[in-house]
């Protein structure tokens, strides 16, 4: 058995010790189950008067040598009549130096107000403060920088705060520690998931989607009867935009150190008048959409060191056609693993959880995109939206594979929906498949070989599970090398350095092979050969054997039409071409 041994001298285990038999840790009787928001006079904090920034936010370019610094000016409105602030009231400038240094520089960025309306009588309109966005360039990389922002020309500049750069991309550097979490909120249970964060000291935070919860409230203020309703009188949604104001005043002691990726869960639709959604979202937080070729603010790429990061969205179109696909195969195809060889995913709902809460529900995204990010070699995935842990086996296609990613449900940041503590493989809780809703639309299927053949769930824990755990927390990733990832999972309930779960994640480049820079369609012409049928026949593929370790998936249209066969090391797979017709 092959083991990492910690610096205590404990063995700490790997995924070359793979696959690990499911284990389901029992519920922790002493845990807050009966979650509750912050009181507002503890959730709305002392807001920054007139001009002064508030609710201060760093975050990465796609580049190590750059950051954004965001923040907001400006008291909100909220009522029948309101009245936009103009942008142009007050600068955007960021004064910034290296830690200690007397030598500092000025940035320059631009602003903006964003509105949430609702027609209907009755409810109320919101309208931001002014949100700055500044691009500070030409940093050193993996250095400690000092920074405040605002207008120094009216007196109304922050207070000093800092970051720490990311290294420049290669396959020995990599962030020290790098914390991810999913639905937050703004509960006493966030508190803790935050301190514990803060005490962790990480040098990135990723947040995997389901970040306020603002629209869990109605305009006036109120907790909502249900999620998603609508009525009569409102046919839209409501929502309480201030939420956002006091989550963003809550978390800038985190936020404003810590530079910080966030990805869109779907309580970051809100949609409102003319079909209008992700307003708060795209307007407060700033993206490297454009620096990594995406169209849009939902998906972007950037890199930390030695890591390549893809943000997704479940919640636009993914299919094979859409922009987003086509972004996502071209950016992965860029990706050179020796520059950086580690690749890791995020996007919020998962493919890959045993609970009953949102089981399978994005079936449709796994069938359209799984081939690409086994193909390419994906390492990690991270998912939100279940509030729970869930750790997995290396996994493709619901078989167990050593070339598959390691899927990690971090859902568990502590919001007021409450834990998920249901498993869908307990009798009688499995979900019917009408009932699981779908962004692609329905895809939801038995399994049709293997132990749940014939059902829509496994009858006890599913191989593909590892470990999972009704418990709110947060996790630690700290890449040691270009093959060896410490992975860490920290429950609420415990002190902050305790993990609850441990295990050394292992790249295996050898036995799972990528090919950098290279097209999904060239690497297939390159080691498959097609014989062509005459033109006149009309043939098909129906389906490859299985997923073999180390060969990529073959998607049956590139091989209408044709007779294909491979050699994989000494093994002769052969695909069967069948509906031939004369």
């Amino acid at each position: 058995m092959l083991r990492c041994v910690d610096g205590d001298g404990i063995g700490i285990p790997t995924t070359l010790e793979g696959p690990f038999k499911p284990v389901t840790a029992p519920l922790d009787k002493n845990l807050r189950l009966n979650v509750s928001d912050l009181p507002y006079v503890l959730q709305n904090n002392a807001q920054g008067e007139g001009f002064q920034p508030e609710q201060i936010f760093v975050s990465l370019s796609a580049r190590y040598d750059s950051v954004w610094i965001s923040w907001i000016t400006g008291e909100f409105q909220i009522g029948d009549n309101i009245s936009p602030l103009d942008p142009e009231l007050v600068q955007s400038i960021v004064y910034f130096r290296v830690f200690r240094s007397s030598l500092t520089y000025q940035a320059e960025g631009y602003s903006l107000v964003y509105n949430q309306l609702y027609p209907p009588d009755g409810l109320q309109n919101y309208t931001s403060g002014i949100i700055h966005h500044v691009l500070i360039t030409g940093l050193q990389p993996n250095t400690l920088y000092e920074y405040e922002c605002g207008d120094p020309s009216i007196a109304a500049m922050s207070s000093s705060h800092y970051f720490r750069t990311m290294p420049v991309s290669g396959p020995s550097d990599y962030p020290n520690r790098i914390a991810v979490v999913g639905d937050l909120g703004l509960t006493y249970n966030t508190t803790t998931t935050v301190a514990h964060l803060m005490s962790n000291h990480p040098d990135l935070l990723l947040l995997i989607g389901d970040l306020s919860y603002a629209d869990l409230y109605l305009t006036n203020g109120t907790k909502s009867s249900c999620y998603l309703c609508q009525s009569i009188e409102s046919p839209i949604q409501e929502t309480y935009q201030p939420r956002w104001d006091y989550w963003g005043r809550y978390m800038q002691p985190l936020v404003s150190n810590v530079p910080t990726m966030v990805i869109e869960g779907e309580h970051e639709i809100e949609r409102q008048a003319e079909n209008q959604t992700f307003a708060a979202y795209s307007s407060r937080f700033v993206f490297p959409s454009e620096e990594s070729g995406s169209s849009s603010s939902l998906y972007y790429s950037f890199n930390a060191g030695g890591i390549h990061f893809v943000m997704l969205s479940a919640y636009i179109d993914y299919d094979k056609s859409s922009d987003q696909y086509k972004w996502l195969e071209s950016d992965l195809g860029d990706v050179d693993r020796e520059v950086t060889p580690w690749l890791i995913a995020a996007w919020h709902p998962p493919w890959y959880s045993t609970y009953s809460a949102h089981y399978r529900e994005v079936e449709c995204m796994r069938v359209e995109m799984e081939d690409l990010l086994y193909y390419y070699g994906v390492d990690i995935v991270f998912n939100g939206h279940v509030h729970a842990y869930e750790r997995s086996n290396r996994v493709y296609n619901y078989s167990l594979d050593p070339c598959g990613p390691v899927y990690i449900l971090v859902g568990d940041g502590g919001n007021v929906e409450g834990l998920d503590i249901v498993h869908a493989d307990e009798p009688g809780n499995c979900p019917e498949p009408s009932t699981t809703p779908d962004m692609g639309g329905s895809c939801a299927f038995n399994f049709t070989s293997g132990p749940a053949s014939g059902k829509f769930c496994w009858d006890r824990q599913p191989d593909y599970s590892a470990y999972r755990e009704s418990s709110f927390g947060h996790g630690i990733l700290e890449v040691k090398n270009e093959t060896h990832a410490l992975w860490s999972w920290h429950r609420n309930q415990e002190f902050y350095e305790i993990a609850g779960d441990i295990i050394y994640i292992v790249r295996e480049p050898n036995r799972c092979p990528v090919q950098p820079k290279t097209r999904l369609e060239e690497t297939y012409v390159m080691s498959f050969m097609a014989i062509n049928f005459d033109e006149a026949l009309e043939s098909s593929v129906v389906g490859i054997g299985g997923p073999i370790p180390g060969l990529a998936p073959l998607p049956p249209s590139l091989f209408r039409g044709a007779v294909v066969a491979g050699v994989v090391g000494l093994g002769l797979v052969v695909v069967v071409v069948v509906g031939v017709d004369d």
